[in-house]
């Protein structure tokens, strides 16, 4: 079913009328806001025919709620993110090989906006996230984004750990980042079809997801810092799949 949502920022807005213009039903802008960037996303809305509403800064943030609007809010109307029937649907329609970001209870918007960013410059085909547990695509998260939450495909699954085995029975293979594991991500062969695995900040992968995994791989660390935070790990390691890939 199809839900109303706002999207604030100048990035998330002017995205989102690229990539969603016709769910999207209206543009409010700030009064007095005439500088280049505002003129720049209501000159793409006036093309997409959405009707532009000038509002006072008041009213804006009334309808904004925590949204940081930067002078500029869409009245949007989407689907939720898909599910794991979708996810492979359109799995089955790519171009091979895919690469696949799967996030494991993620709690915090802003690493989850964060990883939604990465996955878009890297060319990520789907994102996977467990239904429970795990934060969804909130006005923190497509803020942090900068308009990749309405690029990138975004699937929720009930259960992560058959999820992951439909995958491998797909012929993708499952790594998951671990710690303690021995294997360096830069000794895998991501040149093929693979998933990424993430786990959530502070627990990392759960053990049922690990079992599920083909393989665990960990990022090596040269100084006194143990670990990264898991919206930079997968930073790094989407961009290794990338170099790899060249």
């Amino acid at each position: 079913m199809s839900q109303i949502s706002y999207v604030g920022g100048m990035h998330a807005v002017k995205a989102l009328l690229k990539a969603n213009a016709a769910d999207t039903r209206s543009l409010m802008i700030q009064k007095g806001r005439r500088d280049s960037r505002v003129r720049s996303i209501v000159s793409l809305a006036q093309k997409a025919g959405i009707v532009v509403h000038e509002v006072s800064k008041h009213e804006l943030d009334q309808y904004a709620g925590a949204i940081e609007h930067q002078g500029v809010l869409a009245e949007f109307v989407g689907e939720p993110v898909g599910n794991e029937q979708g996810l492979f649907e359109l799995l089955d329609s790519a171009s091979q090989p895919v690469l696949v970001l799967v996030l494991d209870g993620l709690q915090d918007p802003h690493n989850f906006g964060a990883c939604l960013r990465s996955s878009d410059a890297t060319g990520v085909d789907a994102v996977v996230v467990p239904t429970d547990n795990s934060v969804g695509i909130t006005p923190v998260v497509r803020k942090v984004a900068s308009g990749a939450a309405e690029t990138m495909p975004v699937f929720q699954v009930t259960n992560l750990q058959r999820a992951l085995k439909k995958l491998k029975a797909a012929g993708v293979w499952v790594y998951g980042a671990a710690g303690e594991a021995d294997t360096p991500i830069y000794d895998l062969d991501l040149t093929g079809s693979v998933a990424l695995v993430m786990g959530s900040e502070g627990a990392g992968l759960r053990r049922l997801t690990k079992e599920a995994c083909d393989g665990l791989f960990n990022l090596p660390m040269q100084g006194s810092v143990s670990s990264l935070n898991v919206s930079v790990a997968t930073g790094v390691s989407l961009f290794e799949v990338c170099r790899q890939r060249r």
